[in-house]
């Protein structure tokens, strides 16, 4: 029996596809009326590279623009996606509430390791209760290595764990897993890249299936 489930938040739990094009495009509407920008919103290339930190994602969305410029976008798009969690338009993905219950009921711990900020997480989390259940949400901020798999291994260390899996939908999440030692679970849902998923040790469609594992 696993002692603990390691989760990811974006494109795992939370359906941030429901958030990211709106946010993003008001982002980049605040940076047109700035005269900063002057296409299209760069929503696919966003999309293609979920599940890096949000730095990284700037440095690849401006690769032209100042370091200055990127810190204000950054805070601007947190605003925005912040305001859209509150607003209602978000939403968690299928059966969360369901394997949540079953796990607690298992008597698995139950952790989120995502590469968002704290402020991000903590929005979601107070929106949707999900402390009814986690017993701590870890983000990407609180390390300063910026890497996923030393993120997981803090959670290992802090609450003295050995066994437990990851369950996340891009390669960072496998290889938080597969680096720690720990079972790695990848959800095929709205950002998954399959030769990604390929290198999981198990890849699900639904969250309730992890029922069969545990």
């Amino acid at each position: 029996m696993l002692e603990a489930v390691i989760f990811d938040m974006d494109g795992t739990l939370f359906q941030t596809n429901k958030i990211l094009e709106l946010s993003l495009e008001e982002t980049f509407s605040v940076l047109r009326s700035r005269n900063e920008w002057s296409s299209e919103t760069p929503t696919q290339k966003y999309r293609e590279i979920m599940g890096v930190p949000l730095p990284v994602v700037w440095e690849t969305l401006l690769p032209n623009h100042s370091t200055e410029i990127r810190q204000i976008v950054d805070e601007i798009f947190l605003e925005k996606l912040i305001a859209n969690i509150n607003n209602g338009n978000g939403a968690l993905y299928p059966h969360v509430n369901e394997i949540f219950d079953f796990l607690k009921q298992e008597g698995c711990l139950i952790f989120i390791a995502s590469n968002g900020l704290i402020e991000y997480l903590n929005a979601i989390v107070n929106c949707y209760k999900l402390n009814n259940w986690v017993t701590e949400t870890f983000s990407i901020q609180q390390i300063e290595t910026q890497n996923k798999d030393d993120l997981v291994r803090s959670i290992l260390m802090k609450y003295h764990i050995n066994n437990a899996a990851v369950v996340g939908d891009r390669i960072s999440d496998i290889k938080a897993a597969k680096n720690n030692g720990l079972k790695a679970f990848g959800v095929r849902f709205d950002f998954a890249q399959e030769w990604e998923l390929k290198q999981a040790d198990y890849i699900i469609d639904d969250l309730l299936e992890l029922k069969k594992y545990i």
